[in-house]
């Protein structure tokens, strides 16, 4: 018996010995408990969870040297090792929270480009394609978003105050020196890019990164599509023309083409015009894609585009329109840039590239000829690195250098006159990306310039800050000074003149889901050293300035209704400038206050039709009447503008589209300003003409075939 009692007791005390109590606290790094977390030992079943207030305590039987795991959802894993004695062992854990950059908060004052890739790109393809009204102009979809305004002479992109020269366009990160067609006086241009080259485009309203320079006010970023998937040819048979597209793909490149053919001459002689056109518009042209693979993720890309297009017409005088100037204009144009992204290894990678651009008018007033050539090259070298999975960096530097020339006939000297320029830019920028935790991010970087032209060396300081309070909603802040150096008809007089200067200051609160969007934002911009007359408009100086500031509505919304996607955006303006030759501070006759879209699509499965339909508001604007004293400047102002447009796709056949659109259905006459006679009439009075639409609606037809082995696939993102 007592031999027994000794086995079980020997028995007790080997168990006893073997096992080992874990107890301790999990808390995060402000000190306060984490209840749930899952505390185990490595290899084992042995564990437990933290209680509400952090404590834990277990029982192993393992022993020796071990690992003790801590887990918890939304922090850093924590793992420790102990000795496993017998003897009682507690543990002080404190654990850090994860920084999730896909889930975090994201930085969007001023941009819709920062965070995950979903989130980069406001607008696709096919939201531009379909946006009624836009006629698959990527400036037009984009003056349905907050920060723009219809400006329909000109149809470009003025953002915030800012006239369309202050906004500049990049393809792949490289620089587009012009990015619209020639247009005629007061008609609007189109972007010279298609939206099907392109995977996404990132649309800047301000505050954007210090790699982007030499914009005032935005930066349009367009992100070239990579390697295609398939073989396919694309024709297009249109009402203005024709074009014919093919991409064909290897195991790892692929190369696409498109040429096309737009003549507006049998259209314009069916609908009547407000322009006397000699001879209407017509245009050839070409654009090539290259996209190779290099090693594990090297990718090499080339983009080009080419066109040639003219015009003549006659401009009639004010006070009597029987006397007539005849305008021939010879438009030829050619970009082309190459770029190359690799990872270098895991914590750092490259993007790197080249662009060259070439736009040439000629043009011809009564036959004498007067000629502008700009030429221009740009290459960038960017490294980013991922210093830990709270700190990213990005540094890089480019070099912008551009010619220009304006030759013209004098008719008095009977001689040739030349003015030209050369303005080398060289620019250094370096951006620091610290996610203080998931709910705080801060970007603080600079630019620093130096233009060869006038010997002028500038940093400017870039800073963006994010909080996250919910699990959504987000407010974000963002600061920065920009510049632009002047346009090419001021330098040619005076290339000693220094860059424009702007300072944003945004503010703005955004909800992200994966089908809404709720954004609301409020600016600042602040304008120094602008162009101003002083005197004769060759006696220029850097003393305008000027303001603006607003507030800005958006909302987008795919999700509710099955099958439609619709968004609303409002913006205010209220700005003035004191620059070129104001006489004093004004509204400047491109700027509306009160602007207002809403864009509605809706793909009927029943009819197997993609519908769209797009209103457009704008304010009158200011404009300048010479019939009144100087203190009234810019106080005169428009009528508003309305317009509301239509188009219909349908696809008869999956690989088949009819597609209609129409601008301006209700054929409201929009004005956009007046012109006054240069001398007055026999009364006095400088008489007036209005700025109006080149006719009252623009009616588009197009039959698209694709032809590939995937039979579904058809062109409805690229109309």
């Amino acid at each position: 018996m007592k031999f027994i009692a000794l086995i079980l007791f020997s028995m007790i005390s080997q168990i006893s010995w073997s096992q080992t109590k874990i107890s301790g606290v999990v808390r995060d790094v402000k000190g306060e408990p984490i209840p749930g977390a899952n505390i185990m030992i490595k290899d084992s079943y042995d564990g437990t969870s933290s209680g509400v207030d952090g404590t834990f305590s277990f029982i192993t039987e393992e022993s020796g040297t071990q690992v003790l795991n801590i887990t918890f959802v939304g922090y850093k894993f924590f793992a420790q090792e102990v000795e496993l004695t017998g003897k009682p062992i507690i543990i002080e854990v404190l654990l850090k929270e994860e920084i999730n950059q896909l889930d975090g908060v994201v930085i969007s004052a001023g941009s819709f480009t920062a965070g995950e890739e979903k989130r980069r790109t406001i607008l696709k393809a096919v939201d531009i394609a379909t946006t009624a009204g836009a006629t698959a102009d990527i400036a037009g979809a984009l003056n349905t978003l907050p920060g723009t305004q219809k400006v329909g002479e000109t149809g470009r992109l003025f953002v915030r105050g800012g006239d369309d020269s202050e906004t500049r366009t990049f393809i792949d990160g490289m620089v587009v020196l012009d990015a619209y067609g020639p247009a005629a006086p007061n008609t609007p241009s189109r972007g010279r890019f298609l939206p099907f080259m392109f995977k996404g485009t990132s649309f800047s309203t301000g505050g954007y990164s210090a790699e982007y320079g030499q914009a005032l006010s935005s930066a349009l970023v367009l992100n070239s599509k990579d390697i295609a998937e398939m073989n396919q040819t694309d024709i297009g048979i249109l009402s203005v023309g024709a074009d014919v597209a093919h991409t064909q793909v290897w195991d790892r490149a692929s190369v696409s083409g498109k040429i096309q053919y737009t003549n507006i001459r049998p259209y314009f002689g069916l609908i009547n015009q407000e322009v006397d056109w000699r001879i209407p518009p017509a245009s050839g042209e070409g654009s090539f894609a290259y996209r190779q693979k290099s090693g594990k993720d090297g990718l090499f890309k080339f983009f080009g585009n080419v066109n040639h297009s003219s015009f003549s017409l006659y401009n009639h005088n004010i006070l009597d329109p029987s006397i007539r100037q005849q305008v021939d204009l010879t438009n030829n144009y050619g970009y082309g840039n190459g770029s190359y992204q690799q990872s270098l290894n895991a914590n750092w990678s490259l993007r790197t590239g080249i662009a060259y651009s070439f736009n040439q008018n000629k043009t011809k007033v009564d036959g004498l000829p007067l000629n502008e050539t700009e030429e221009g090259i740009h290459a960038k070298v960017v490294f980013e690195h991922s210093a830990h999975d709270q700190l990213e960096l990005r540094m890089g530097g480019e070099i912008i250098n551009r010619f220009y020339e304006a030759t013209r006939y004098n008719i008095v000297s009977d001689a040739t006159e030349s003015l030209s320029l050369s303005e080398p830019l060289s620019s250094a920028f370096a951006e620091a990306e610290y996610y203080v935790s998931n709910h705080f991010v801060a970007k603080a970087g600079g630019r620093f310039e130096y233009n060869g032209l006038n010997n002028e060396a500038n940093v400017d300081p870039r800073l963006s800050l994010a909080y996250k309070p919910g699990k959504q909603g987000q407010f974000s802040f963002a600061y920065g000074t920009f510049r632009q150096s002047p346009l090419n008809q001021y330098l040619r007089t005076h290339n000693q003149l220094d860059a424009q200067r702007a300072e944003h200051f945004i503010l703005n609160y955004q909800i992200l889901t994966d089908r809404k969007t709720f954004r609301i934002e409020t600016y600042y911009k602040k304008y120094s050293d602008l162009i101003k007359f002083n005197g004769a408009p060759t006696m220029l100086t850097n003393s305008g300035t000027g303001y603006a500031k607003g507030i800005e509505l958006f909302w987008r919304d795919n999700e509710t209704i099955k099958n439609v996607d619709y968004w609303i955006s409002y913006s205010f303006l209220d700005t003035k400038r004191d620059y070129l030759n104001f006489p004093a501070s004004a509204v400047p006759s491109f700027a509306s206050a009160h602007n207002f879209s809403f864009v509605y699509k809706h793909f009927v499965t029943a009819i197997k039709s993609q519908l769209g339909f797009t209103y457009s508001y704008s304010s009158g604007r200011t404009y300048f009447n010479p019939n009144k004293p100087a203190d009234q400047f810019n106080s005169d102002k428009t009528p508003s503008y309305q317009d509301m447009s239509a188009n219909i796709a349908y696809l008869p056949k999956n690989n088949l589209i009819i597609y209609l659109s129409c601008t301006n259905l209700l054929g409201r006459d929009n004005i956009f300003g007046y012109e006054y006679s240069v001398l007055p009439n026999t009364a006095g009075v400088y008489e007036s003409r209005p700025i109006r639409q080149p006719a009252p609606r623009f009616l588009f037809i197009g039959v698209f075939i694709t032809i590939s082995k995937n039979k579904s696939i058809n062109q409805l993102p690229n109309l």
